[in-house]
């Protein structure tokens, strides 16, 4: 994703007009937008705020003279209980933003998006066949600030009705409890009394009289003084009408007669439109929001000034949203305050990171023109990156994200069908989805994207609602491709939500092969006969006594629904698709998708590929991620509420399709990342029933390699930390581990026989939970690799507390652990605590001969420990002697490998020596192991001269070849 534009350094509130606050005035501090206030704040100390240009916060301080509404001590008073209830009410904030921290608060975060003023004529003009482009301020006209919408018009004429409009994503709802809020501290004093109604709210009245003095007392109670004042208020009373799609207006007067009196009970539509007529408080200003497709029903000429809202256009503004929100203070802390804080650093490094892509990644910066998708990014990092809370998914996150923009909204009020918005992009766009990811494509044509959309349209009634959702929702999903290379084409506004989309065309059983639609088709012609045939037989059967007719009956009365089900099951499909998906074969060996998701946000760091080189295979490792998210509980219940349900019967059919696929795949061998994938799946599918019958057989955990981040702890340890049966090995090497994922993953590690957790940067703090693993009651661990961790000798005094409490330890490594003497004599003073260890490695810990002699005489005397690695330590000469007569003089006890010879013989350990330096050549100190490697081949030719055994002298001159071509990777010399 490249990014473009210089992000500059942010202005902090000290510009900020400001209202001057009575002394006893106690408004609660704000969440959602909150401004710097004077005199006492009851919740806490002011948070530091920025602001863009189209603040309303620039407009002047009132005068002092107040209007007719604050004559009235006692309408004054009622009007603060008005605003204190506003700012209570939009206070609260969704679940979706509470998972950023505790106390997380959107009004250190909010940019105000482009406003651009339109005229009649353009909202006129034909559209974009697509409707896809979306409107950059032009040169000649500057963007529009909030204080700026009531200004005069171009003629000088005080504008009163202001209509913003923008398609979905845009930021309409984020901008009314802006402005509703900032009304409530002051910040607004051109207006006396702000009267916010919601579109939707009133529409569900219905045809129910009420007059407007009635919505505003019910709504408002603290308002009923103020009523008789509202009339006197003139232009400094605001109406702010949020959602106009949501209402159905007709401005005929044979539809909707004339009424001025706000006391006289109508339909709420019939206020709504006298109000926008000027004939009911013609004086009163009005704001209304809408989308694209609902401009129309107010007609022009009650209309002082369009404005588009154009979303973050300039790069600038996704930059500032970014830094703002990211460098929260609260932004790595759980939700449950559980977990380890982000620090300051790695805050700004993420920061960092993402202003780079911005420069870089053209598609992203598209992308993040709807400050929804900011916010998507924002919780995709969050969720990466940040303690995750418990049950919270990839496919929760997109979920809500869907409901914060769609909410169960209709695609058009006017339609009697009352097609939910997102069912129909699920069925439209899901469609083109899913043929993207089954031939394996993310650019479409217009051919392509039209052929979706108007698929099976027959009726007038069918093409307006493609119609209102090209105009609504479309750029919402959809987005021209800027990449080079692929002019005229069309992607997914981002990746993933082709995959998430296809995935739930999938899941709602949208896909059907020819023989599910003709079976279905079938089944209804059969429903119908079988319907007309019962109804004859059933009077037949009334006169005849004939015994067969009601069993025959019954029979057809069975037919349709099972040969519907036979023929139309469709969870064989989402199986299929899911299993194909999630094991192709020539994905293998990419990162694991975590990190895929990572590098598209972030960016890859180093050279990238070339723009006219072959694009590489595309690949869909979400796409099965999301199916199994998508039929969990808690994304059922969301989807529902978006007017997509999922029946219970279809999920559990698909479980167990699913569980018969992954019985006979799930049992290959996989990579590293790849395995990684399929634990992910499991965690997306939230069952863990399901996990541990299909987990069973899983004995072998490798994730070597993988970058072990808190987040694949968390999903590795709720996938098999529930689970009973023993892992016959789980490796963990080179994957970044720390001392908290150590903790995380500690119900995983106490059912592994073999545990390798090499090259991991383990320090001393990571061997106290070390100890605590090895003395757990259910620990049941028998070889246990640490080989290079900087374990040190502080590491090593934890380490053999847990030793002489283990029973079951008997494989130890600690090489090059940087034990030194202090190391080998604590060892050495301990060992004897513990009475099965049967093989010690403390090879290559610069521990010196006194040391090294003092474990070796321990190990000699241990009753179980079989083998002692000492070689690549700083020994002298004399001193690998002692230790090689050290184990000739003792019977029985330790063999103590110190070098590849034995007396005049070859060392039967040789060959394991080497693999080690073979296996660690590229991160060990290559002088260092250049000095052992050129000691032990001395040692090798000194058995040799000192032998006249033919048969020995040949297995040291096969191992001296050996050495010596170690010693040229080195590059050092060959003898």
């Amino acid at each position: 994703m490249r990014w473009g534009c210089r992000l500059p350094r942010p202005s902090w509130g000290s510009g900020l007009g400001r209202a001057t606050q009575p002394p006893d005035e106690r408004i609660p501090f704000l969440i959602y937008w909150s401004w710097p206030l004077k005199g006492e704040c009851p919740l806490g100390p002011h948070r530091t705020f920025a602001r863009h240009h189209g603040s309303s916060a620039d407009s002047a301080p009132p005068s002092g003279k107040h209007g007719q509404l604050y004559r009235s001590t006692s309408a004054a008073e009622a009007i603060q209980r008005h605003r204190g209830n506003l700012a209570e009410w939009f206070i609260r904030l969704p679940r979706e933003e509470r998972q950023f921290g505790p106390t997380f608060a959107l009004d250190t975060v909010h940019v105000d998006p482009v406003i651009r003023e339109s005229t009649p004529d353009e909202l006129l003009r034909p559209s974009a066949e697509l409707a896809l482009e979306h409107q950059l301020p032009q040169p000649g006209l500057p963007p529009l600030a909030l204080s700026q919408l009531f200004g005069p018009d171009a003629c000088g004429r005080q504008v009163q009705t202001v209509v913003l409009y923008g398609t979905v994503g845009t930021g309409k709802s984020t901008l009314v409890r802006k402005m509703v809020l900032d009304w409530c501290h002051g910040q607004l004093p051109h207006f006396e009394l702000l009267i916010p109604f919601s579109c939707e709210d009133l529409s569900s009245l219905g045809p129910t009289p009420a007059s407007l003095y009635q919505l505003v007392a019910q709504r408002y109670t603290p308002l009923k003084e103020v009523l008789p004042l509202m009339a006197a208020a003139g232009s400094r009373l605001l109406f702010v009408l949020h959602g106009l799609e949501r209402l159905n207006l007709d401005f005929r007067l044979a539809s909707t007669g004339l009424c001025s009196d706000p006391e006289v009970p109508k339909e709420p539509a019939a206020i709504v439109v006298n109000l926008l007529r000027k004939y009911m408080l013609p004086e009163a200003s009005i704001l209304v929001t809408t989308r694209p497709s609902a401009i129309g029903r107010i007609p022009s000429k009650y209309v002082g000034r369009y404005g588009e809202i154009c979303g973050f256009s300039d790069t600038n503004l996704q930059k500032l949203y970014f830094q703002l929100r990211l460098n929260q203070p609260d932004c790595g802390q759980s939700a449950e305050g559980t977990g380890v804080s982000a620090t300051s650093a790695q805050r700004d490094n993420l920061v960092q990171m993402l202003s780079r892509n911005l420069e870089g990644h053209h598609q992203i910066a598209a992308a993040c023109f709807l400050p929804s998708y900011c916010w998507l990014v924002c919780a995709t990092l969050h969720f990466l990156h940040a303690p995750t809370p418990a049950g919270q998914t990839l496919t929760s996150i997109y979920t809500s994200f869907l409901r914060l923009n769609f909410s169960g909204e209709t695609l058009d009020s006017t339609d009697p069908s009352k097609v939910s918005l997102m069912a129909y992009a699920a069925r439209t766009l899901g469609k083109l989805a899913h043929k993207g990811v089954t031939s394996r494509k993310t650019y479409f044509s217009e051919e392509d994207v039209r052929g979706c959309l108007e698929s099976g349209i027959k009726t007038e009634e069918e093409f307006q609602l493609l119609r209102v959702f090209r105009r609504d929702a479309l750029r919402f999903f959809l987005a021209p491709c800027v990449e080079p290379g692929h002019p005229g084409t069309f992607v997914f506004t981002v990746p993933a939500m082709q995959e998430y989309l296809a995935a739930l065309y999938i899941v709602l059983g949208l896909h059907k092969t020819a023989l599910q639609r003709v079976g279905k088709d079938m089944a209804d012609l059969v429903g119908r006969v079988g319907e007309d045939v019962s109804l004859v037989l059933g009077i037949v059967a009334k006169v005849l006594p004939l015994r067969a007719l009601p069993l025959l009956f019954n029979l057809l009365k069975v037919v349709p629904r099972v040969f519907g089900r036979v023929v139309g099951k469709s969870r064989e499909v989402v199986a299929q698709a899911m299993v194909l998906e999630m094991f192709r074969e020539e994905d293998y060996y990419n990162d694991d998708v975590l990190d895929q998701i990572e590098a598209s946000i972030l960016g890859v760091e180093g050279p990238r590929r070339h723009p006219d080189e072959p694009s590489e295979d595309e690949v869909f490792e979400l796409f099965p991620m999301f199916i199994g998210g998508l039929l969990s509980a808690h994304n059922r219940a969301v989807l529902a509420q978006l007017g997509c349900p999922i029946k219970n019967l279809d999920v559990l059919e698909n479980a167990q399709a699913i569980k018969k696929k992954l019985g006979t795949r799930g049992r290959q061998v996989l990579p590293s990342s790849e395995l990684l994938d399929y634990l992910f799946f499991h965690y997306e599918f939230q069952n863990q029933r399901f996990s541990a019958e299909v987990l069973s057989s899983l004995r072998q955990l490798n994730l070597a390699g993988v970058r072990m981040t808190p987040l694949k702890c968390t999903v590795v340890a709720a996938v098999l930390g529930s689970g009973r049966h023993a892992l016959d090995e789980v490796n963990l090497a080179s994957c970044q581990l720390d001392p908290a994922g150590l903790r995380t993953l500690m119900p995983v590690l106490l059912r592994a026989r073999k545990l390798g957790l090499q090259l991991n940067s383990l320090g001393p703090e990571a061997c106290r939970d070390l100890r605590d693993l090895l003395l757990h009651d259910q620990c049941q661990i028998t070889t246990l690799r640490l080989s290079n961790n900087p374990l040190t000798a502080a590491g090593v005094a934890l380490l053999v507390e847990g030793l002489a409490g283990n029973s079951s330890l008997t494989h130890l490594s600690l090489l090059h652990t940087g034990l030194g003497d202090e190391g080998l004599e604590l060892l050495a003073a301990q060992l004897n605590h513990n009475q099965q260890l049967q093989e010690l490695n403390v090879a290559y810990n610069g521990a010196g001969d006194t040391a090294a002699l003092a474990l070796a005489k321990a190990a000699r005397e241990h009753p179980s420990l079989e083998l002692l690695h000492l070689y690549f330590n700083e020994l002298s000469s004399e001193g690998r002697q002692v230790l090689r007569d050290l184990g000739g003089t003792a019977e029985g006890g330790a063999q103590v490998v110190v070098s590849l010879t034995e007396g005049t013989a070859v060392s039967e350990y040789w060959s394991v020596i080497l693999s080690e330096v073979q296996r660690n050549l590229n991160s060990w100190d290559r002088a260092r192991v250049r000095r052992h490697l050129e000691l032990l081949l001395q040692d090798l030719e000194d058995s040799r001269g000192a032998t006249l055994n033919p048969w020995r002298k040949a297995q040291m001159l096969r191992v001296e070849g050996e050495v010596k071509t170690l010693l040229e990777q080195l590059g050092g010399p060959g003898s």
